[in-house]
């Protein structure tokens, strides 16, 4: 008897042994193959830059209009040592937060109450549709006009973009929740609000988090559409800047801070969809 708890104990551990060294092997080949996928995209990074520099000085491009990185990070040094690139990206850092939340927060809001009142849903299902298809930038000039040439008109802009997207995204996870498991909330006496906590939320929650990175880049156009209207300070001032001396090295490397930031951006948000996913 001890014998055969002895041999059931050895080879239980030698099974936790097994195991152990399968996840090790496992996690080393996807640690490998993230380090490969990094240099790659660095070896694209730098070959982009290399032959957009070598088509330059070749003359292969004008660089009136497309510049050269040496001379479009020489530009971006000289504002960063003498202060006036980091308030352009101050403000318009800021008004992408805002409205990426508020984005969010909205269109989440207005999908739990189109999923709550079935006629409401079909009322407001054309009008929707239509505001959705609407160009945003032509809203430009109402925002501009009915809350003044500020803060709100490019808050209201971004939200006319990120708040119809999230309603889709969301009210559309909510209606693909298998009707099964609503049923049988139901038929335990769960009231609509107990479904809706219940089944509804928790099984739309990876797409309400997937929600966000999508909404990070929005938020980014909105944010920028607005500053092209009315703002006198930010990156999409200084794009719109650049267009009218004739700087076109200042628009790329407007852009090229865009990129930077909106990127750092979206790995935050990304690195929380992963902790949230996680602890579900």
């Amino acid at each position: 008897m001890i014998e055969n708890k002895r041999q059931s104990a050895q080879h239980k551990a030698a099974e936790d042994s097994l195991t152990n060294q399968v996840h090790l092997q496992f996690a080393q080949a996807r640690k490998k193959e993230s380090k490969q996928v990094r240099l790659v995209q660095l070896a694209i990074l730098v070959l982009f830059f290399a032959l957009w520099e070598l088509a330059a000085r070749l003359k292969w491009i004008d660089v009136l209009l497309f510049s050269y990185p040496t001379k479009v990070f020489k530009l971006l040094w000289d504002k960063l040592l003498d202060g006036s690139l980091l308030p352009h990206v101050g403000v318009t850092v800021v008004e992408t937060i805002i409205g990426f939340a508020l984005g969010t927060l909205f269109g989440t809001a207005l999908a739990v109450v189109i999923w709550w009142s079935p006629f409401l849903s079909r009322v407001l299902d054309p009008y929707i549709v239509v505001i959705n298809s609407m160009p945003k930038v032509a809203l430009g000039p109402l925002f501009i006009v009915g809350l003044g040439p500020g803060l709100l008109s490019i808050i209201a802009t971004t939200l006319s973009i990120t708040v119809i997207i999230t309603t889709l995204v969301v009210y559309g996870s909510f209606k693909e929740v298998d009707h099964n498991y609503v049923k049988v909330v139901s038929l335990f006496g769960g009231t609509k609000r107990k479904v809706f906590l219940k089944v509804i939320l928790p099984a739309s929650f990876p797409a309400i988090v997937s929600t966000l990175k999508v909404n990070v880049g929005l938020a980014w156009v909105g944010v920028i559409v607005g500053e092209f209207l009315v703002s006198q300070m930010g990156l999409g001032y200084l794009i719109i800047y650049g267009f009218q001396v004739f700087n076109f090295t200042l628009v790329i490397s407007t852009l090229f801070v865009i990129a930077i930031v909106a990127t750092f951006m979206y790995q935050i948000v990304s690195n929380l969809e992963k902790r949230l996913t996680k602890h579900r």
